[in-house]
């Protein structure tokens, strides 16, 4: 497939966008310690609208003033000072002609600075595997989290659905992305050593998914069926990166079947290199296997398409669109170099060394 196809226009739901082409969402921990984003992270998000990208999916926000804060300066999206710094980064943006995506997570046991309290919850009472990460400033060992009960997988889901509406009706975003992926609370109930529940939330790797589809079915019932909006999935975990599916391909068909029931617009799907296997016994990659299982419902890909000939493999593989990551960051400017033939820079890791917050080279 060429390269060409990335510049074909298309829609999520009633979302134009002008090519295949987005921005991945990247935690960069650059608002302020009570999570207002100000003018350095409108400048950084300009960047990629200028640079051609069609869309932006944002880094996680957090959902509530209590335990869904994962990372110190992360932003969020729970009080009228937060979703007025919303506002003035999505204003300019449509001010540029780009469409930015508010993506929207809870940590869960995985929470390393979170300034509303100190405890977490996780579906069960059970150490996280692996440490803190330590350019989010962390370090040593996740705490112990405490079971949920019922009452507080309420208030979750609530919380998604109405910080959703805030989201599309205050902060002025396009459309909503639930943050379902990389070892995040709604993973941690979708995860089968992580969720030992034996309640409705718990089970097979269908019931796991329960929680994520019920915060899907809040939030499309709070912000209507014309609003866009998906859900990232992914095996691997931030604090458990080579993590696969207990149940492998059989069990992931499954999984995007239900995804596609529910009534998402999108399913972003996030691999280290989304073109290789997902399973071992299997050729296919998750792409290539979700396309089969849900035909009809737009994907896209994510994981080391960093130049235009594995993009367009994504492309070929079975997705609708592409995000670019790591790629994007070298280069805000990714889709234009790409269309005028124009070398790509390669990444430096040290752009999120010490920490990832957004550096001063970043703004020019």
């Amino acid at each position: 497939m060429s390269d060409k196809h990335l510049f074909q226009s298309g829609t999520l739901n009633r979302l134009a966008l002008k090519n295949r082409i987005m921005v991945a969402p990247m935690t960069r921990i650059s608002a302020s310690v009570d999570g207002i984003p100000g003018e350095r992270m409108q400048h950084y998000y300009q960047r990629f609208v200028r640079g051609g990208f069609s869309a932006i999916i944002t880094e996680g926000l957090y959902i509530d003033e209590a335990w869904s804060q994962t990372y110190a300066f992360q932003a969020g999206l729970v009080n009228a000072k937060q979703s007025a710094g919303w506002r003035a980064i999505t204003d300019r943006i449509h001010q540029r002609g780009g469409k930015i995506i508010a993506q929207l997570m809870h940590a869960g046991a995985i929470s390393q600075g979170n300034i509303y309290r100190s405890d977490t919850l996780a579906p069960s009472a059970i150490q996280p595997r692996g440490e803190q990460l330590g350019f989010y400033h962390g370090h040593g060992a996740y705490p112990l989290p405490r079971e949920m009960d019922e009452e507080q997988i309420q208030q979750v889901i609530d919380s998604f659905a109405h910080t959703a509406a805030r989201a599309i009706g205050e902060a002025g975003f396009d459309g909503i992305e639930i943050h379902g992926a990389n070892g995040y609370l709604l993973d941690q109930f979708f995860t089968d050593y992580t969720n030992q529940r034996s309640d409705r939330w718990g089970g097979d790797i269908v019931a796991r998914l329960s929680l994520t589809l019920a915060v899907i079915a809040a939030v499309r019932q709070r912000v209507g069926h014309d609003v866009t909006l998906g859900i990232r999935l992914s095996q691997g975990k931030v604090n458990d990166f080579q993590h696969k599916w207990r149940e492998g391909e059989a069990g992931a068909r499954q999984v995007f079947a239900a995804i596609a029931e529910a009534g998402v617009d999108y399913l972003h799907l996030t691999e280290y290199d989304a073109l290789q296997p997902a399973f071992a016994d299997s050729p296919l990659s998750l792409v290539q296997i979700a396309r089969q299982a849900a035909p009809n419902l737009p994907i896209i890909a994510n994981g080391a398409l960093s130049d235009a000939s594995t993009a367009a493999q994504a492309l070929e593989q079975g997705a609708d669109y592409v995000s670019i990551g790591k790629s994007a960051l070298a280069n805000p400017d990714w889709p234009m170099r790409i269309r005028d033939a124009v070398e790509l820079r390669v990444f430096d890791k040290n752009l999120l060394a010490p920490s990832a917050d957004v550096k001063n080279c970043e703004l020019v």
